[in-house]
């Protein structure tokens, strides 16, 4: 029998890595995409999963990825993982840069979701999610160059929700409120668990895949428990 096919877009060493293993470990044939997919080559070893060098914010680009995705297998789950920022006072923010920002965090969502829509709808079934943050619902002072990119994404994730679940694709938004654990940060050793486990949010992410379509999740929002909100 042929594998469930999942999508990582915006693949690195964090949360993407947990998803592809926790994934790949529930029998999906994963593939990776990344600007530089060189950095994925331990992660390709361990879970076997395919890696496809990616512009999420070119239209050909990510036409690309989902051609090497269909050869692979049935399309199942997208996972949209990749953001783009631009900090600093609203003053002296470098134009090009947020145009980047809001290019891969936004446009670079919507060329994925698309994508992943018609061939979702095609099979009549499946997941796209998208990968938020505290900025998603709250603009910062000197964070335009970041808020702009999540409040897009967040805005094309309700509509797509919104178009596509009685179609019966389950549309979904993460909002990460806040830092996510690392190798490094994992040492720290008080508060306990204050940061996120990447592995956790995976789980989290796989729960939602799974939920029964009488009771859908459209937005999820995930913080440590010593957050005070």
């Amino acid at each position: 029998m042929t594998s469930n096919v999942a999508v990582i877009a915006g693949a690195g060493s964090g949360l993407s890595a947990s998803l592809a293993r926790l994934l790949a470990g529930e029998g999906f044939r994963v593939v990776l995409a990344a600007r530089n997919i060189q950095k994925l080559g331990a992660l390709q070893a361990q879970i076997g999963a395919q890696a496809v060098a990616t512009d999420v914010s070119d239209p050909a680009s990510v036409e690309r990825l989902f051609d090497v995705a269909d050869k692979a297998g049935p399309l199942s789950i997208v996972i949209f993982n990749a953001s783009g920022r631009a900090r600093g006072p609203i003053t002296e923010l470098d134009p090009e840069a947020v145009r980047q920002a809001l290019l891969v965090g936004a446009y670079g969502g919507f060329l994925v979701g698309q994508q992943a829509a018609r061939r979702l709808l095609a099979r009549g079934a499946g997941s796209i999610f998208f990968t938020g943050a505290t900025a998603s619902v709250k603009g910062f002072a000197g964070s335009a160059g970041f808020a702009m990119p999540k409040f897009g994404l967040r805005g094309l994730a309700q509509s797509m929700a919104r178009e596509l679940a009685p179609k019966n694709i389950h549309v979904a938004h993460f909002i990460i409120d806040g830092a996510i654990a690392s190798a490094m940060s994992g040492q720290e050793s008080e508060p306990q668990d204050r940061r996120l486990s990447p592995d956790a949010i995976a789980e989290a992410y796989l729960s939602i895949h799974r939920q029964q379509r009488s009771a859908w999740t459209w937005e999820m929002e995930l913080r440590p428990w010593v957050e005070t909100f």
